[in-house]
C-alpha cells in the first residue's frame, strides 16, 4: 500500500502544473485570491478550483480566510516558499543557457556583506576567472536580512560574509573561512587618530557611524552601549555603504565600527586611521552560505572552491585550522 508520502509525490509529478505554483506564490503576495486571479489574468472560480486542486493534491489546508483576504496556513507557507525555489531554478537554469550560447562557461551569483567585499571576493574572483576566464559573474551587496531570503528562493548561489549567528540558519550549509575583530576607525585628521590607549571616555563626545539595526554587529554595539551607562552617541548615522562612511570619516570628526580588514587597506595608504581601542565586541566568523553542494551549478562550486582557496589569503585575519 502506497505511503501519504509517495501518494503526494506520485500526484505531484503527474498533475502540479507551474502555472498552479504561480498562483500559489501570488495568492500569498497579494494575501487575496480575486487579486492574484487578476494579475495573472485568470477567472476567481478557476483560481479557487486551482488552489483547492493543490490542497487535495498535497492533502493540506494552504489558506486560511480572514476578514481582510486569506492568509497562508504553516502549510502553504512551506509550498510557497518551495514554488518560489523552483521558479528561481528555472530562471538561473534559463540564464545559464542563454550564458552558454553566448560563450560564457556558466554563471554563479554571490550574495556579499561588507566584511566580504574588499579582499576575499577579489581573490576568489581572480581565480575563478585563471580556471574559467569566460564564467559569468553577478555580485549583490546588501544585510543578511535581504540576501538570506534571496539565497533560500534561489535568487543567488551563495553568501559571502559574516556567518549569521542564530538566524538563517534552516535549510542552508555554512562553511566558516575565518574569524575577525572590528575596529573603530577614523580619518587621519581626527585628535585621536595618533593618540596611544584611548580610552571609551575619551570616544564619548564624538559621533558614530553604525551598522544598520538588523545586523548582528549593531546588536552588538547597541548592547555594550548600554552597559556603559546607557550612553546616546551625540550623532549616529547608519550606513552600510563603505564609500560613504570612508568619505564622512575623512571629512568629519566622526568614528566608524568595522571589520579589520575592510579598513585594512585604507589604514595601509593613509586614509584612514585606526584609533588605539580594543572594541570589546564584534568578533565574529566570516564565511560562506549556501542551499548545499547539490544546489550549486558547475560554476558555483568552482568559485567555492576559489572562496576556500583565497580565504587563507585574506591579509589580517586568523585562518580556520
Amino acid at each position: 500500500m502506497a505511503t501519504r508520502h509517495t501518494r503526494i509525490v506520485e500526484r505531484a509529478l503527474t498533475r502540479l502544473k507551474l502555472r498552479q505554483l504561480r498562483l500559489l506564490v501570488a495568492v500569498g503576495q497579494h494575501g487575496s485570491i480575486q487579486n492574484a486571479a487578476q494579475d495573472l489574468n485568470i477567472s476567481q472560480p478557476a483560481a479557487t478550483k486551482m488552489i483547492q486542486d493543490l490542497e487535495y493534491d498535497f492533502e493540506v489546508k494552504l489558506f486560511d480566510r480572514t476578514n481582510r483576504g486569506v492568509v497562508p496556513t504553516v502549510f502553504g507557507e512551506t509550498l510557497i516558499r518551495h514554488g518560489k525555489l523552483i521558479f528561481g531554478q528555472v530562471s538561473n537554469a534559463a540564464q545559464e543557457l542563454d550564458d552558454l550560447n553566448e560563450g560564457n562557461a556558466g554563471r554563479v551569483v554571490v550574495g556579499t556583506l561588507l566584511a566580504a567585499s574588499p579582499s576575499l571576493l577579489p581573490l576568489a574572483i581572480e581565480r575563478l576567472l585563471k580556471d574559467r576566464p569566460k564564467v559569468a559573474i553577478k555580485i549583490v551587496e546588501g544585510t543578511h536580512e535581504v540576501l538570506m531570503p534571496a539565497l533560500l528562493s534561489g535568487e543567488i548561489d551563495m553568501v559571502v560574509g559574516r556567518l549569521p549567528s542564530h538566524r538563517h540558519r534552516e535549510n542552508i550549509t555554512q562553511e566558516k573561512f575565518f574569524d575577525e575583530r572590528v575596529l573603530a576607525v577614523t580619518g587621519t585628521q581626527h585628535a585621536l587618530a595618533q593618540k596611544a590607549n584611548v580610552t571609551f571616555d575619551e570616544l564619548k563626545p564624538y559621533g558614530w557611524i553604525l551598522p544598520p539595526v538588523e545586523t548582528t554587529l549593531r546588536r552588538q554595539t547597541d548592547q555594550f552601549f548600554i552597559r556603559q551607562g546607557q550612553y546616546v552617541p551625540p550623532t549616529a548615522i547608519e550606513s552600510v555603504s563603505y564609500l560613504a562612511n570612508r568619505s564622512l570619516l575623512r571629512t568629519h570628526d566622526l568614528i566608524g565600527i568595522m571589520p579589520a580588514h575592510v579598513a585594512a587597506l585604507d589604514i595601509q595608504n593613509g586614509l584612514l586611521a585606526e584609533i588605539d581601542w580594543a572594541a570589546p565586541f564584534g568578533a565574529g566568523p566570516v564565511g560562506v552560505s549556501y542551499r548545499g553542494k547539490q544546489s550549486l551549478s558547475p560554476a558555483g562550486s568552482a568559485f567555492l572552491d576559489a572562496l576556500h582557496a583565497a580565504a587563507p589569503g585574506v591579509g589580517g585575519i586568523t585562518p580556520v585550522s
